[in-house]
């Protein structure tokens, strides 16, 4: 039987993309290894990206090598992903360089190119049976201040990452429900139109 976070796509994809989803059960007790980590990033790194800058940077905080820098993380966390994201075992904190090379010019395609290296990240966790949910709500200040990252990176997320867990864990029933709740999707023909703006 299908799991219910799977998606029923309208149109042959991939399955790691029907399979993906972002949960928030992690098994706390399982680890990710150095080697699993590297392969995540080993996908990033070949993104495209405008000419060829690869804004992207990634900080890996796992829990039980970096207890400090991981619990503070977690008190930068609005206040429910903080109910269920301590559960993950390591942290990935996104930044994109906002500026190109030498010349500190603006590089306007640095989030968007930043987007396309962790969605290779995510595609690359589902297959490695990992799952990744992305983060918005978090103090960047303070991360960034806790990461010590430069001032011309913009944090743009932080991922937990880990192996699926079970949803009886979460302490928060919403969020026990939301894990088994089957996904949706506006239908392509929204947001795609034919030769000009809304011609569907």
């Amino acid at each position: 039987m299908p799991h219910p976070k799977h998606a029923n796509a309208d149109h042959e994809v991939l399955d790691l993309i029907r399979e993906r989803w972002s949960p928030r059960a992690y098994d706390s007790s399982r680890r990710v290894s150095p080697a699993d980590l590297w392969r995540l990033f080993e996908a990033a790194r070949w993104a495209p990206s405008s000419r060829n800058e690869q804004p992207w940077r990634f900080i890996a905080v796992d829990r039980a090598d970096h207890p400090d820098v991981f619990e503070a993380l977690v008190s930068t966390l609005t206040a429910g992903n903080q109910a269920w994201a301590p559960m993950a075992p390591v942290f990935i904190i996104v930044a994109a360089k906002l500026t190109i090379g030498p010349s500190a010019d603006p590089n306007r395609h640095a989030l968007y190119d930043t987007g396309q290296a962790v969605a290779y990240l995510t595609v690359q966790a589902q297959s490695q049976g990992l799952a990744a949910r992305q983060m918005e709500g978090f103090d960047r200040v303070r991360a960034a201040e806790i990461c010590q990252v430069p001032a011309d990176f913009d944090l743009a997320a932080i991922i937990a990452l880990g192996y699926p867990g079970s949803p009886e864990l979460l302490p928060n029933e919403k969020h026990r429900q939301s894990e088994t709740t089957p996904r949706t999707r506006r239908v392509a023909a929204e947001f795609v139109y034919s030769g000009v703006w809304g011609r569907t």
